[in-house]
């Protein structure tokens, strides 16, 4: 979780764009969507474990965010004890009785008043002794008693008003909130006021449900009784859904207490808001909310297990927060799509898991949006696709990366800069970089340089031209021949099984990016073999995934290359990754053969195919994954048919390899490299 806070305010175009970008969010998902080939799972996937940016910054997901949420309900859980529910008030209770019965104690052992030759003062002290000796143990209990109680101590008499004043408002406060709880503590006026206020309210609702005008309207009623529900609600409907949560959380405090519990609280509420009526009028609403609002969590028991005290307005307000945590998790848990949570209330959310958890819930709610507006997906058909741009992006990326983890000294300080050093003109340009060759591009790096003056506000051209490197453009030259070639890619069920599916995946998205980009006059077609052999179109490539099918058919992969590179001009290549033996082929009629161990048949139908691309003047290159004896034997053997090469490696060197062997080749600086190494 990251430290810093957060502050919304407008953009005005200043300000640096908060959250990730959407080539961040594009390689956050980028290896699920290689390896399952699905752009929707992925971003659900992304939407559920959360995602960090190379810059280090980590968005939490949907499930880190459901464990910090129940983590807030473990902890609201045991901030109290229901069964201590009254403790605070029933200590200061006894000190106030404390207080008065030393006050009693003084009244007789000091100057006997004038008049009271008989005792009077004693007796009555004694009386009032007895009196409160002989109080009801529960709280509601003794406050009737004292009700009418002639207090000896006018610090006892005070701090005892002050007493039923709290507990009149903690008592509303299981039902009300705010200033509506604040005057219930105040004095007779006030409390008619909220009556009068509950009442009008009350008869609102009834009048609604029973399909009559309402009277008086809301406005007229927010202007005569506003002052007691100051939540900003603009509707009628908008005022109930806060009244709601408010009793909801009551009745879900009543319904974890005990029996005892319930009743000794309901005694308490009739004792303290009987005057005017107003328990009856609280009650009233409950079950018109109720009735309104069916779908709340009402009467849900959650006892809490904390083991201190806590009061009436205390443990409501838990219940409340317990209910907001509840809604909130529930509603995380049934997104299935980013867009969904736009639903989500950032301020509840800032509120119970702090200002980071909203702003990480945002970049959430606009994963897919981002990928969007930047034009890297597109929803065709209600599902969300990859376009020709996101495409690139992905490719670009996939070539970075395995570009990367080569050794420097393998393809020089700049692997494009192998595009090619002949003499034919190209047309097309690229931004200089140290170590390019400085062909420049005469005009396009003086229109660079004008374009950059303009943007910087220096006003109309001048002569002579300032130029920066960063204006530097430099031509690019290719070689006379052209080359065509074809991937075939393993697909069948091993590769995903021992780990190899992802590499080899992204060897072709890196493979389709280099030639699209640095060689845009070659041909690369793309097969994909399992079972059988099947073209792959490079917009196809993304959604490619492992066949769930056993069979390795390299005889028809081949036949199928040497079939696209048919009618291609230049050098032609086959490059060929997998990590199994050929298992099957195709037979008279169609048909697939398939067994294992691979079968001579299979064995002489491969080879018979590689000798038809030798004829051909096709060479195959072989990329090989966990090599057992049996697949490295024929290999070699496939290699001296051929002419080709064969690399044994590794998932984490696969890329190199390949894009090292293409560039090599295609720039034609190729060395001899015996079989099996």
């Amino acid at each position: 979780m990251r430290g810093a806070s957060w502050r919304y305010s407008r953009w005005d175009g200043s300000q640096e764009p908060a959250g990730p970008s959407a080539d961040d969010v594009l390689g956050a998902v980028a290896d699920d969507l290689l390896y399952h080939g699905d752009l929707d799972a992925a971003l659900r996937r992304a939407l559920q474990q959360g995602f960090a940016t190379p810059a280090g910054d980590h968005f939490a997901g949907l499930r880190e965010l459901l464990d910090r949420l129940q983590a807030r309900r473990d902890e609201l859980l045991g901030s109290g004890d229901l069964g201590r529910l009254h403790e605070e008030a029933q200590r200061r209770l006894e000190e106030i009785l404390e207080g008065e019965r030393a006050a009693l104690d003084r009244s007789v052992g000091t100057v006997v008043p004038v008049g009271d030759v008989d005792g009077d003062a004693a007796r009555r002290a004694a009386e009032a002794h007895t009196r409160l000796d002989l109080l009801p143990p529960g709280l509601a209990a003794r406050l009737r008693e004292l009700s009418g109680y002639e207090w000896t101590s006018k610090d006892a008499a005070d701090a005892f008003d002050s007493l039923v004043g709290d507990l009149r408002r903690d008592v509303a406060q299981l039902h009300l909130d705010g200033a509506a709880a604040a005057l219930a503590a105040a004095g007779p006026e006030e409390r008619e006021h909220l009556r009068a206020g509950l009442g009008a309210l009350n008869t609102m609702l009834e009048q609604r449900a029973a399909g009559e005008p309402i009277d008086p309207t809301f406005e007229q009623f927010m202007s005569d009784y506003g002052d007691l529900f100051p939540g900003g609600a603009r509707d009628l409907d908008e005022l109930l859904a806060q009244l709601a949560a408010r009793m909801a959380a009551a009745s879900a405090l009543l319904a974890s207490m005990t029996p005892g519990q319930r009743a000794e609280l309901a005694a308490l509420s009739e004792e303290l808001l009987a005057d005017v009526d107003l328990a009856w009028q609280i009650d009233r609403l409950g079950g018109n909310l109720r009735d309104a609002l069916p779908s709340l969590a009402w009467d849900r028991a959650a006892p809490l297990q904390g083991g201190r005290g806590i009061g009436i307005g205390a443990a409501t307000d838990v219940y409340a927060e317990l209910a907001r945590v509840d809604e909130l998790g529930s509603m995380l848990r049934s997104v299935t799509q980013p867009g969904e949570l736009a639903e989500v209330d950032l301020g509840s959310v800032a509120e119970l898991l702090g200002p980071d958890a909203a702003a990480d819930l945002e970049t959430l709610a606009g994963l897919t949006r981002l990928l969007e507006e930047r034009g890297l997906v597109a929803r065709r058909e209600g599902r969300l696709e990859m376009t020709p741009r996101g495409l690139r992006t992905l490719g670009a990326r996939a070539l970075d990366e395995l570009f990367s983890r080569l050794r420097r000294d393998r393809v020089g300080e700049h692997p494009v800069g192998v595009a090619g050093t002949g003499h034919d003109r190209d047309p097309e340009t690229k931004p200089y970089e140290h170590g390019d060759p400085l062909h420049l591009d005469i005009e396009r790096t003086l229109r660079n340089a004008l374009v950059r003056g303009a943007s910087e506000g220096t006003g109309a051209p001048r002569v002579p031209i300032r130029l920066v490197a960063d204006d530097f453009e430099i031509e690019r030259n290719e070689h006379l021949s052209a080359a065509s070639t074809v991937l075939a890619v393993d697909l069948s069920l091993s590769m995903p099984m021992r780990d190899n599916f992802l590499a080899a995946k992204k060897v072709a998205m890196a493979l389709q990016s280099l030639i699209a980009t640095r060689y845009p006059r070659d041909y690369l077609g793309i097969v994909g073999f399992s079972a059988t052999a099947r073209e792959i179109r490079p917009e196809e490539l993304p959604q490619v995934s492992w066949d769930f099918a056993y069979g390795t058919n390299l005889q028809h992969a081949l036949a199928l290359g040497r079939s696209m590179l048919a009618s291609r001009r230049g050098a032609k290549q086959i490059v060929v990754i997998t990590d199994g033996e050929p298992t099957a082929h195709v037979i008279a009629g169609g048909e697939v053969f398939f067994d294992y161990p691979p079968a001579r048949e299979t064995i002489e139908a491969t080879l018979g195919e590689v000798v038809r691309c030798t004829r051909a003047r096709i060479t195959i290159d072989t990329f090989v994954l966990d090599a057992t004896g049996g697949l490295r034997a024929f290999t070699e053997q496939m290699t001296r048919l051929n002419n080709g090469r064969a690399f044994f490696t590794t998932p984490d060197e696969l890329g190199g390899y390949v894009l090292v062997d293409f560039v090599e080749r295609r720039s034609g600086r190729t060395r001899r490299v015996r079989p099996g190494s």
